[in-house]
């Protein structure tokens, strides 16, 4: 029995300082880049042509803190920077205000346009302790919305719980955070398979598409679709119920070109002729690309005008914003998923 004890009180030891590591380093993180964040609007402040200015300024900061501190100050974080202290310009650390979430939670919370929907989620997921996977799937399914037109709110919760019960805080998972490797000026391994990004991101955008509650079922992933000549795999096939039509995706993992776009909409043609049940309306493609740092979509559906198709379809179909911040959201996560692993 004294031994367990003395083992048990090692453990113990163990866990607190890993949890004085996490905090030390967490309020380091977000403290600097809120500062970072701060000094960059009050150089801004200083030009006369502020938009223009405000770019040079990124840009040349970027350029020279990359060349000393690594890739942890690309343009794109520095802008991350600039806008966590315009949405908490009266941040006071130690307070209440952000606790528990790591620089991923906050990153994913910036990109929320709803000030409301900003502020429950960093209640809720220091509250409850949520992963930053967790967060990313709850704001993915739009949870928050969910919960506000919800007559049974316990329903949707307990839903969300199960859901997400596999994505219970790992131990490691801040630390082994490729945002914390940068930080701390630790080498990352940041390289992952294009076969794996796509993989990732075609299951997550199903699981998307599946729970925004818009009519969509899904009916097959890599459809052979066949011409007299050739053959075809169309990554993603969905139907939407409420719109009457198929939807089409197709993701490349690098830049959209000119016959990608007639690709998509050969496939269009080809489902109508060869899919489309009577009383179907005309078949949708979309075009996502993944480009290292943009991500495009691009939407095609035949034989309508496009005043018809945004009033008549736009509603049900996931906007072009929603579905870019869904697979940047994935690839951060892939990217901390595959570096934790590596």
């Amino acid at each position: 029995m004294q031994t367990s004890q003395y083992i048990a009180d090692i453990k113990q030891i163990i866990t607190a300082a890993r949890a004085k590591a996490y905090t030390a380093i967490n309020t380091a993180m977000v403290e600097a880049y809120w500062l970072i964040g701060r000094r960059i609007v009050e150089e801004e402040q200083q030009g006369k042509l502020r938009a223009e200015y405000g770019r040079e300024i990124i840009k040349n900061l970027s350029k020279e803190l990359k060349s000393e501190f690594g890739s942890g100050f690309s343009e794109r974080y520095l802008r991350d920077f600039r806008q966590f202290y315009l949405n908490f310009k009266e941040l006071e650390f130690g307070t209440q205000r952000v606790p528990n979430l790591s620089w991923s939670h906050i990153r994913l919370i910036l990109r929320l346009a709803d000030k409301n929907a900003m502020q429950y989620y960093i209640a809720e997921a220091a509250a409850n302790n949520w992963s930053v996977r967790t967060l990313d799937r709850n704001i993915s399914t739009l949870y928050y919305q969910r919960l506000l037109s919800s007559q049974n709110k316990d329903i949707v919760t307990a839903e969300m719980q199960e859901k997400t019960a596999a994505f219970r805080q790992d131990k490691l998972e801040f630390i082994k955070n490729p945002a914390v490797l940068e930080f701390l000026g630790l080498p990352n391994n940041s390289g992952y398979l294009e076969a794996e990004l796509e993989k990732a991101i075609i299951d997550h955008l199903q699981q998307f598409l599946l729970e925004l509650g818009k009519g969509f079922a899904f009916v097959a992933r890599q459809q052979l679709i066949r011409t007299e000549t050739a053959e075809f795999y169309i990554d993603l096939v969905f139907y939407n119920f409420i719109l009457k039509c198929f939807v089409l995706i197709e993701l490349k993992t690098d830049k959209i070109t000119h016959q990608d776009i007639g690709q998509l909409d050969m496939y269009v043609r080809m489902f109508d002729d060869l899919q489309k049940k009577e009383g179907d309306n005309p078949t949708i493609g979309i075009l996502l690309c993944t480009e290292t740092d943009k991500t495009i979509a691009k939407y095609s559906v035949l034989n309508e005008s496009k005043q018809l198709f945004a009033a008549k379809y736009m509603p049900y179909l996931p906007t072009e914003e929603e579905l870019i911040v869904e697979i940047e959201r994935q690839k951060e996560i892939l990217k901390i998923q595959f570096d934790s692993n590596g």
